[in-house]
């Protein structure tokens, strides 16, 4: 009798020894190989299909700042406010993310671990594709709602008011706190992203647990802080310089490093060390290859 079998709980049915094994969280090689999947099919899609996907999210992003500007504008001020108006900051996360939609951060993670499983020049040229047309497509959907939100008489003006001071507190950071904080941010995406397949019941609780904690700690992300930031630059306050410099490049790194280059990396690394085989190879030597909906 092998180890594992002498340590079972004595008594157990079939049935019952069959259901402890149905409830046993996946492993980490598991999580690695259905996210590697995911992002193996988001790179085989069309240029086409990527821009409007990201185009969509890009304009979707937009209720972020519009929920956040709605609570903020229906608050007292004081710093109870922020606590409440963060909530808003979720609302364009679980829109995108739950419609489908190609969101730039999310792919500093999917679409990183096929080529980090299989580094080769295809792969680093399918992700920049991929990056490339996510990120313009993105970017093109926040500058357009941005607008749309300042020039239509859409809102009231403490609306209007309220959106301008979610961007001022945006363009308050400097340089080197874009960067920093997009780190973090980045982070948070990748790991929001790594826990939705073993949590899939709890999927809504996840995005708004990750997101709204981004908002309280005020961390930069590229595609809500564009919508943000944009708002200021259509309206005057701010320069297109100082939203290109001062916050989207600084933030694009910072949200890229976070991404990919260390909670990709990390997670690679640990299921890799495992047996030092790929996570492929890892699930198809145990007999337990990874399932997807």
């Amino acid at each position: 009798m092998s180890d594992a079998q002498s340590d079972k709980t004595p008594g157990l049915s079939a049935d019952e020894e069959q259901e402890v094994s149905q409830n046993q969280p996946p492993r980490a090689a598991v999580l690695h190989e259905i996210i590697r999947a995911q992002g193996d099919q988001e790179l085989e899609r069309t240029l086409a299909a990527l821009w409007w996907s990201a185009l969509a999210a890009g304009l979707t992003m937009g209720l972020s700042l519009m929920a956040m500007g709605l609570f903020y504008a229906r608050l007292p001020e004081g710093e109870s406010a922020q606590v409440v108006a963060s909530l808003g900051y979720s609302a364009g996360f679980l829109a995108v993310i739950l419609a489908r939609q190609q969101l730039f951060t999310e792919n500093t993670l999917t679409a990183v671990l096929p080529v980090m499983t299989t580094p080769t020049l295809v792969n680093l040229g399918r992700l920049l594709r991929l990056w490339t047309i996510v990120l313009l497509g993105n970017l093109t959907g926040t500058l357009l709602v941005a607008w749309v939100m300042l020039e239509l008489p859409i809102f009231d003006s403490k609306t209007d008011i309220a959106f301008l001071d979610v961007g001022r507190k945006v363009m308050e950071n400097d340089i080197s706190q874009m960067f920093a904080k997009g780190i973090v941010s980045g982070w948070m995406i990748a790991t929001m992203v790594w826990m939705i397949p073993s949590m899939e019941h709890a999927k809504i609780w996840i995005i708004l647990t990750i997101t709204y904690l981004m908002a309280l700690g005020d961390f930069t992300h590229i595609v809500v802080g564009s919508v943000e930031v944009s708002y200021l630059a259509w309206a005057g306050e701010a320069t297109w310089p100082a939203f290109w410099l001062d916050f989207a490049l600084p933030t694009l790194a910072g949200n890229i490093i976070g991404g990919s280059f260390i909670f990709a990396l990390i997670s690679h690394a640990q299921v890799r060390s495992d047996s030092g085989k790929p996570p492929s190879q890892l699930l198809k030597d145990d007999g337990q290859p990874a399932k997807k909906d």
